[in-house]
Protein backbone atom coordinates (compact mmCIF):
# COMPACT_ATOMS: atom_id res chain seq x y z
CA UNK A 1 0.00 0.00 0.00
CA UNK A 2 1.26 3.54 -0.97
CA UNK A 3 0.67 5.82 2.25
CA UNK A 4 1.17 8.83 0.01
CA UNK A 5 4.04 9.50 2.67
CA UNK A 6 7.09 10.77 0.32
CA UNK A 7 7.73 14.77 1.18
CA UNK A 8 5.59 14.92 3.80
CA UNK A 9 7.18 16.99 6.71
CA UNK A 10 7.05 15.52 10.14
CA UNK A 11 7.91 16.59 13.92
CA UNK A 12 8.58 14.03 16.39
CA UNK A 13 8.88 14.52 19.74
CA UNK A 14 11.15 12.46 22.17
CA UNK A 15 12.71 11.10 19.31
CA UNK A 16 16.66 10.16 20.16
CA UNK A 17 15.67 6.54 21.19
CA UNK A 18 12.89 3.82 21.48
CA UNK A 19 9.37 4.49 19.80
CA UNK A 20 9.93 7.95 19.09
CA UNK A 21 12.68 7.03 16.78
CA UNK A 22 11.45 4.35 15.57
CA UNK A 23 8.17 6.45 14.44
CA UNK A 24 10.97 8.52 12.68
CA UNK A 25 13.12 6.08 10.90
CA UNK A 26 9.75 4.38 9.72
CA UNK A 27 8.44 7.75 8.67
CA UNK A 28 11.99 8.41 6.84
CA UNK A 29 11.62 5.18 4.80
CA UNK A 30 8.29 6.06 3.74
CA UNK A 31 9.68 9.31 1.87
CA UNK A 32 8.99 12.39 4.85
CA UNK A 33 11.03 14.86 5.93
CA UNK A 34 11.71 14.30 9.17
CA UNK A 35 12.56 16.21 12.75
CA UNK A 36 13.42 14.54 15.52
CA UNK A 37 14.03 15.52 18.99
CA UNK A 38 15.75 15.13 22.35
CA UNK A 39 17.76 16.80 24.99
CA UNK A 40 21.07 15.64 24.26
CA UNK A 41 22.19 18.12 20.91
CA UNK A 42 25.29 15.71 20.22
CA UNK A 43 22.95 12.61 20.20
CA UNK A 44 20.18 13.67 18.51
CA UNK A 45 22.28 14.92 15.56
CA UNK A 46 24.41 11.59 15.28
CA UNK A 47 21.04 10.37 15.24
CA UNK A 48 19.92 12.35 12.68
CA UNK A 49 22.64 12.23 10.72
CA UNK A 50 22.40 8.04 11.17
CA UNK A 51 18.54 8.39 10.04
CA UNK A 52 19.49 10.93 6.75
CA UNK A 53 22.04 8.05 5.70
CA UNK A 54 20.12 4.80 6.39
CA UNK A 55 16.74 6.42 4.48
CA UNK A 56 17.65 9.16 1.93
CA UNK A 57 15.04 10.97 3.88
CA UNK A 58 15.99 14.34 4.83
CA UNK A 59 16.32 14.73 8.56
CA UNK A 60 17.48 17.13 11.11
CA UNK A 61 17.89 17.13 14.74
CA UNK A 62 16.88 19.54 17.40
CA UNK A 63 17.27 19.85 20.64
CA UNK A 64 14.97 21.04 23.75
CA UNK A 65 12.86 19.36 26.60
CA UNK A 66 9.78 19.64 25.71
CA UNK A 67 8.92 19.53 29.47
CA UNK A 68 9.93 22.89 29.54
CA UNK A 69 7.39 25.69 28.92
CA UNK A 70 9.16 27.62 26.21
CA UNK A 71 10.57 24.66 24.15
CA UNK A 72 7.52 23.11 22.31
CA UNK A 73 7.24 26.68 20.19
CA UNK A 74 10.45 27.24 19.67
CA UNK A 75 11.16 23.44 18.50
CA UNK A 76 7.92 23.47 16.27
CA UNK A 77 9.12 26.74 14.17
CA UNK A 78 12.61 25.14 13.85
CA UNK A 79 10.77 22.32 11.85
CA UNK A 80 8.43 24.74 9.78
CA UNK A 81 11.79 26.71 9.12
CA UNK A 82 13.56 23.81 7.62
CA UNK A 83 10.96 21.86 5.66
CA UNK A 84 8.33 25.06 4.41
CA UNK A 85 5.69 24.12 6.85
CA UNK A 86 4.27 20.61 8.81
CA UNK A 87 1.92 17.70 8.19
CA UNK A 88 2.48 15.59 10.42
CA UNK A 89 2.79 15.66 14.61
CA UNK A 90 3.99 13.01 16.81
CA UNK A 91 3.66 14.07 20.52
CA UNK A 92 5.85 11.95 22.49
CA UNK A 93 7.90 12.00 25.80
CA UNK A 94 9.48 9.85 28.23
CA UNK A 95 7.81 8.10 31.13
CA UNK A 96 7.29 10.25 34.68
CA UNK A 97 8.74 9.25 38.21
CA UNK A 98 7.55 5.70 39.38
CA UNK A 99 6.24 5.48 43.01
CA UNK A 100 3.17 5.01 45.23
CA UNK A 101 0.89 8.08 46.36
CA UNK A 102 2.74 8.02 49.71
CA UNK A 103 6.34 8.55 47.84
CA UNK A 104 5.12 11.01 44.85
CA UNK A 105 5.47 14.39 46.22
CA UNK A 106 4.01 17.55 44.80
CA UNK A 107 7.07 18.14 42.80
CA UNK A 108 7.10 14.41 41.36
CA UNK A 109 3.30 15.06 40.23
CA UNK A 110 3.96 19.00 38.78
CA UNK A 111 7.34 17.24 36.62
CA UNK A 112 4.71 14.25 35.63
CA UNK A 113 2.12 17.27 34.35
CA UNK A 114 4.69 19.10 32.17
CA UNK A 115 5.77 15.83 30.88
CA UNK A 116 3.12 14.13 30.07
CA UNK A 117 0.09 16.30 29.55
CA UNK A 118 1.42 20.07 28.94
CA UNK A 119 4.19 18.98 26.01
CA UNK A 120 1.38 17.22 23.87
CA UNK A 121 -0.62 21.04 24.67
CA UNK A 122 1.97 23.13 24.02
CA UNK A 123 3.29 21.18 20.63
CA UNK A 124 -0.18 21.38 19.25
CA UNK A 125 -0.62 24.23 20.10
CA UNK A 126 2.42 25.80 18.60
CA UNK A 127 1.85 23.68 15.61
CA UNK A 128 -2.11 24.22 14.54
CA UNK A 129 -0.79 27.26 12.73
CA UNK A 130 1.26 25.05 10.03
CA UNK A 131 -1.11 22.40 10.00
CA UNK A 132 -4.19 24.59 9.06
CA UNK A 133 -2.38 25.00 6.00
CA UNK A 134 -1.70 21.36 4.94
CA UNK A 135 -3.72 19.42 3.29
CA UNK A 136 -3.26 15.85 5.04
CA UNK A 137 -2.70 17.30 8.96
CA UNK A 138 -2.00 14.58 11.43
CA UNK A 139 -1.18 14.52 14.88
CA UNK A 140 -0.99 11.54 16.90
CA UNK A 141 0.11 11.68 20.73
CA UNK A 142 1.78 8.73 21.95
CA UNK A 143 0.11 7.34 25.50
CA UNK A 144 0.48 4.32 27.35
CA UNK A 145 -1.65 1.14 27.62
CA UNK A 146 -1.71 2.65 31.33
CA UNK A 147 -5.13 4.59 30.21
CA UNK A 148 -6.82 1.57 30.09
CA UNK A 149 -5.40 -0.64 32.83
CA UNK A 150 -3.43 1.33 35.43
CA UNK A 151 0.21 -0.82 36.02
CA UNK A 152 1.16 -1.01 39.98
CA UNK A 153 3.50 1.64 40.92
CA UNK A 154 3.19 3.86 37.84
CA UNK A 155 0.34 6.09 39.59
CA UNK A 156 1.27 9.44 37.96
CA UNK A 157 1.29 7.51 34.76
CA UNK A 158 -1.38 5.87 35.26
CA UNK A 159 -3.14 9.40 36.10
CA UNK A 160 -1.93 12.05 34.02
CA UNK A 161 -1.53 10.01 30.78
CA UNK A 162 -5.75 10.00 31.02
CA UNK A 163 -5.94 13.27 30.57
CA UNK A 164 -3.88 13.23 26.83
CA UNK A 165 -6.51 10.75 25.82
CA UNK A 166 -9.03 13.45 26.52
CA UNK A 167 -7.06 16.11 24.87
CA UNK A 168 -6.64 14.36 22.43
CA UNK A 169 -10.35 12.78 21.51
CA UNK A 170 -11.46 16.66 21.75
CA UNK A 171 -9.10 17.47 19.58
CA UNK A 172 -10.77 15.12 17.13
CA UNK A 173 -14.10 16.67 17.65
CA UNK A 174 -12.84 20.23 17.67
CA UNK A 175 -10.82 20.14 14.64
CA UNK A 176 -12.07 17.58 12.11
CA UNK A 177 -14.26 20.51 10.41
CA UNK A 178 -11.14 21.90 9.61
CA UNK A 179 -9.79 18.58 8.02
CA UNK A 180 -6.80 17.86 10.88
CA UNK A 181 -7.04 14.61 12.32
CA UNK A 182 -5.99 13.68 15.94
CA UNK A 183 -5.59 9.86 16.99
CA UNK A 184 -3.48 8.32 19.99
CA UNK A 185 -1.49 4.81 20.25
CA UNK A 186 -1.68 3.31 23.68
CA UNK A 187 1.64 1.06 23.12
CA UNK A 188 2.00 -2.04 25.49
CA UNK A 189 5.27 -3.72 26.84
CA UNK A 190 8.19 -2.71 23.91
CA UNK A 191 11.58 -3.59 24.19
CA UNK A 192 12.36 -0.07 24.91
CA UNK A 193 14.79 1.82 26.99
CA UNK A 194 12.22 3.09 29.17
CA UNK A 195 10.36 -0.29 30.04
CA UNK A 196 14.24 -1.58 31.18
CA UNK A 197 14.00 1.14 33.41
CA UNK A 198 11.28 -0.53 34.73
CA UNK A 199 12.04 -3.91 34.93
CA UNK A 200 15.47 -2.13 36.75
CA UNK A 201 13.15 -0.42 39.54
CA UNK A 202 11.14 -4.26 40.20
CA UNK A 203 14.29 -6.83 39.42
CA UNK A 204 15.95 -4.39 43.14
CA UNK A 205 12.54 -4.48 44.72
CA UNK A 206 11.85 -8.35 43.70
CA UNK A 207 15.82 -9.66 44.43
CA UNK A 208 15.45 -10.89 40.61
CA UNK A 209 17.51 -10.04 37.57
CA UNK A 210 15.97 -7.52 34.96
CA UNK A 211 15.43 -10.99 32.73
CA UNK A 212 13.15 -12.41 35.28
CA UNK A 213 11.30 -9.61 35.18
CA UNK A 214 10.89 -9.29 31.34
CA UNK A 215 9.87 -13.09 31.53
CA UNK A 216 6.98 -12.64 33.66
CA UNK A 217 5.85 -9.54 31.94
CA UNK A 218 5.74 -11.49 28.81
CA UNK A 219 4.31 -14.24 30.29
CA UNK A 220 1.13 -12.07 30.84
CA UNK A 221 0.80 -11.16 27.32
CA UNK A 222 -1.46 -13.31 24.91
CA UNK A 223 1.99 -13.22 22.25
CA UNK A 224 3.99 -14.64 25.35
CA UNK A 225 6.06 -11.61 24.20
CA UNK A 226 6.96 -8.12 24.22
CA UNK A 227 6.86 -5.81 21.27
CA UNK A 228 9.24 -4.82 19.01
CA UNK A 229 9.88 -0.69 18.49
CA UNK A 230 9.32 -1.11 14.86
CA UNK A 231 5.74 -2.75 15.25
CA UNK A 232 4.65 0.23 17.24
CA UNK A 233 6.62 2.35 14.71
CA UNK A 234 4.14 0.56 11.72
CA UNK A 235 0.93 1.35 13.24
CA UNK A 236 2.06 4.99 14.07
CA UNK A 237 3.32 5.52 10.32
CA UNK A 238 -0.05 4.40 9.15
CA UNK A 239 -2.13 6.45 11.51
CA UNK A 240 -0.45 9.93 10.32
CA UNK A 241 -0.59 9.12 7.08
CA UNK A 242 -3.24 10.11 4.43
CA UNK A 243 -4.02 6.31 3.53
CA UNK A 244 -5.97 6.63 7.02
CA UNK A 245 -7.51 10.03 5.27
CA UNK A 246 -11.11 9.03 7.74
CA UNK A 247 -9.33 7.56 11.01
CA UNK A 248 -9.73 10.69 13.58
CA UNK A 249 -10.62 10.44 17.64
CA UNK A 250 -9.21 6.82 17.71
CA UNK A 251 -7.21 5.27 20.70
CA UNK A 252 -5.36 2.00 19.09
CA UNK A 253 -3.93 -0.30 21.71
CA UNK A 254 -0.68 -1.82 19.99
CA UNK A 255 0.05 -3.89 22.94
CA UNK A 256 -0.04 -7.62 21.69
CA UNK A 257 -3.83 -8.19 23.45
CA UNK A 258 -2.57 -7.35 26.76
CA UNK A 259 -5.37 -5.05 27.62
CA UNK A 260 -7.67 -7.40 29.35
CA UNK A 261 -10.83 -5.32 29.18
CA UNK A 262 -13.35 -4.89 26.42
CA UNK A 263 -12.80 -1.51 25.65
Amino acid sequence: MDLHLKDKRAFVAGSSQGLGYAAALALAKEGCKVAINGRDEAKIRAKAEKLQKETGSQAIGLTGDVSLPDVPEKLIQQTADAFGGLDILITNTGGPTPGSIDALDEAAWQKGIDLCLMSHVRLIKSALPYLRKSDSASVLTITSLTVRQPIPNLLISNSVRLATIGLTKSLALELGREGIRVNSILPGWTETERVTEIFEVRAEANKTTIEEEAKRQAADIPFGRMAKPEEFANAAVFLVSPAASYITGVMLSVDGGAIKGNF
